[in-house]
């Protein structure tokens, strides 16, 4: 089992920006991927960013947040954050972690195998 929890949520106003860590135990982190969901209010969880693995060279995107936010990972501190620059209100929504062992679409949620409890970001002036 993997205890995942994310931080660093919370309220900020259009153009800002903050950083959402996410942190899992277990000696394996370093082999898993990591994707970063997000939900709102009456929407399905839609993917926002992937890294892969082991060395975490390997990262994916939403269109929605291509050139704004940045997915990486330190192995040694078992941590993934998401750099979210250039805050806009449609980025508001709960915030989630997932992290998953074997393969699969990094876009689909029912890939991961653990998820964290999430993080709310609230983008409002």
């Amino acid at each position: 089992q993997v205890e995942v929890v994310e931080s660093g949520g919370g309220l900020v106003q259009p153009g800002e920006s903050l950083r959402l860590s996410c942190t899992a135990s277990g000696r394996a982190f370093s082999t898993h991927g990591a994707g970063w969901f997000r939900q709102s209010l009456g929407k399905e969880r839609e993917f926002v960013a992937y890294v892969n693995g082991y060395s975490g060279d390997r990262t994916d995107y939403a269109d929605s947040v291509k050139g704004r936010f940045t997915i990486s990972r330190d192995n040694a501190w078992n941590t993934v954050f998401l750099q979210m620059n250039s805050l806009k209100s449609e980025d508001t929504g709960v915030y989630y972690c997932g992290i998953v062992r074997t393969g699969g679409t990094v876009y689909n949620p029912s890939t991961y195998d653990f998820w964290g409890q999430g993080t709310q970001v609230t983008v409002s002036s």
